[in-house]
């Protein structure tokens, strides 16, 4: 969709412009809507909003192989980068310090950043997408080695207190108020908390192991060299093969209060259900980071604050709104085509979804089939904060009880004096239904449907939320993130093996799986270095 609000539109709003730091505009067209209808609203106002523009048309035309007219103006360099989430930006932050500046990024979007873009209105910033990266542990040398140059990570190992995230940090809207951290532990039996020690137990042997790690890729490399126990590698295997729902299951754990913790982390970091997620993933989620990370790193507005950074330091190397239409061989080079501008070029990084690929490049056979979670992301503008009972006001606001996955503050970390107006970001993994359906069901769904879902989700914790909203954008996001069903172990050493094409580097989280800011990058990396080494650069 472009922008309309379905059948609710009115008028045409405001766009939402990008975070000031960025001086770059995030164009996000929304709409005027009525007032709640059979909600009550006692000041009279209306909840104003509408579809943010999630830009799909561009990729449709992609997909569907639109014709488009030639590009007036050629290029020439010696790495196209195709994409500017962060699996691409990552790559071009890896060519420069191979010494490879010869390179250009194309973005389909008006923005980078992917599905970390953000936005901002005269309440503050916030994210439409990717929102924080917990601390990074030992293994992640790459992503130390990041926020070391962006002045995060001190040479002493201490964390930039202003982004680190503030207290209070988490709450949980349970039995009626609100408790501190998001473990459903209020009124627990003593039966379920045995089940509770006993999944912990596990998770600790299977961190002790190795088996996961962030990034995956060096787990997976302990498994392939077998320097795991064989019994181990074996348990590995077999949770791959089967659903978080089937283990959880077979292992006794009935706790319906330790299902809803277990599937809050499949749902918040793969856009899944216990029926949809393997058992590896969800066990993942726990196991591959310390207990003890006392994170996560975090910005108004979200992980674009990291884009951002990387895309200033690009300069006129990335160009927006220049969708790679068509890739095609000239010679012993590749040309890429893009309605704004073609790049000849002696190699090219693929940072797009693997889904696209084949539409833009024909002769490529992708040797997987990869699951795609939607997601719905809503900013919510309050007029002023609603009354809370229980604990105050946190970053991470969830309901245990709810669908949703609760929402964040927005203006949590901010420094200034905190003013009534704010943002809550609000999250929705759509579980409920098949892939494709449910991106046709976010097509078809009207914004007034989201604005008086939202509220309702509110309400049982925020009783006047309505009364405090002035506005509701929604992005809808129709492939999300690659969602780790059974197979994940099958499917990452098929694309470790699989090369698309001669001087052709994959960078993108797809290729494990796993839709999170440390896959993007290793790969990101990976295939920098990939493509440095094709072309017989030396640094």
């Amino acid at each position: 969709m472009t922008g309309v609000a379905g059948d609710d539109a009115r008028e045409p709003l405001t766009p939402v412009a990008a975070s000031p730091a960025t001086r770059r505009e995030f164009l996000a067209m929304l709409v005027a809507a009525p007032a709640l209808i059979g909600l009550s609203q006692k000041s009279g106002s209306t909840i104003r909003g509408g579809f943010a523009d999630d830009q799909s048309g561009r990729g449709h035309a992609v997909r569907d192989r639109t014709p488009f007219p030639r590009a007036r103006e050629q290029r020439r360099a010696a790495v196209a980068i195709v994409g500017g989430g962060m699996g691409g930006l990552s790559a071009g932050w890896r060519l420069d310090q191979l010494g490879l500046r010869d390179w250009l990024l194309l973005e389909l979007a008006d923005a980078t950043g992917g599905n970390a873009r953000s936005g901002t209105n005269d309440a503050g910033r916030f994210p439409w997408g990717a929102h924080y990266v917990p601390v990074p542990g030992p293994d992640a040398t790459h992503v130390r080695t990041l926020f070391r140059e962006l002045g995060l990570l001190a040479p002493d190992g201490t964390w930039d207190e202003r982004t680190l995230c503030h207290s209070p940090q988490e709450r949980l809207w349970q039995h009626g108020r609100w408790h501190d951290g998001l473990e459903p532990f209020d009124a627990m039996s003593r039966a379920e908390r045995a089940q509770f020690a006993r999944f912990e137990a596990i998770t600790a042997e299977w961190r002790a192991s190795g088996a996961f790690s962030v990034p995956t890729a060096l787990g997976h490399d302990r498994l392939r060299r077998g320097e795991l126990p064989p019994a181990a590698a074996t348990a590995l295997r077999a949770l791959d093969a089967q659903t978080a729902d089937a283990w959880l299951r077979a292992q006794g754990f009935t706790s319906p209060a330790l299902r809803w913790w277990v599937e809050y982390g499949t749902r918040d970091d793969y856009g899944s259900s216990l029926t949809q997620a393997s058992a590896w993933s969800a066990m993942h989620y726990f196991a591959g980071r310390s207990p003890d990370e006392q994170g996560p790193l975090t910005w108004p507005e979200g992980n674009d604050w990291i884009a951002q950074q990387l895309t200033h330091r690009a300069g006129d190397r990335v160009l927006t709104n220049a969708p790679a239409m068509h890739i095609e061989r000239v010679g012993t080079q590749w040309l890429v085509r893009t309605p704004r501008v073609d790049v000849l070029c002696d190699a090219v990084v693929w940072a797009a979804p693997l889904f696209v690929m084949p539409s833009v490049l024909p002769s490529v056979r992708l040797p997987v089939t990869t699951d795609y979670a939607p997601w719905v992301v809503a900013n919510i503008t309050l007029r002023r904060p609603p009354h809370e009972q229980g604990v105050p006001q946190a970053w991470d606001s969830v309901r245990y009880d709810s669908t949703s996955l609760g929402y964040v503050d927005a203006g949590h970390q901010s420094l200034a004096t905190r003013a009534p107006r704010r943002v809550w970001t609000w999250y929705y993994a759509v579980v409920d239904r098949p892939a494709a359906e449910a991106r046709r069901w976010l097509q078809s769904r009207p914004w007034s449907a989201w604005r008086d879902q939202i509220v309702r989700d509110l309400e049982p914790a925020h009783a006047d939320i309505a009364d405090c909203i002035e506005r509701i954008d929604v992005m809808r996001w129709g492939h999300a993130m690659a969602r780790p069903r059974p197979g994940v172990l099958a499917r990452v050493d098929a694309l470790r093996q699989w090369s698309p094409a001669p001087r052709i580097a994959v960078a993108h989280a797809d290729l494990s799986s796993l839709s999170l800011f440390e896959e993007a990058q290793w790969h990101g990396i990976a295939a920098a270095e990939q493509v440095s080494a094709a072309l017989g650069h030396r640094r």
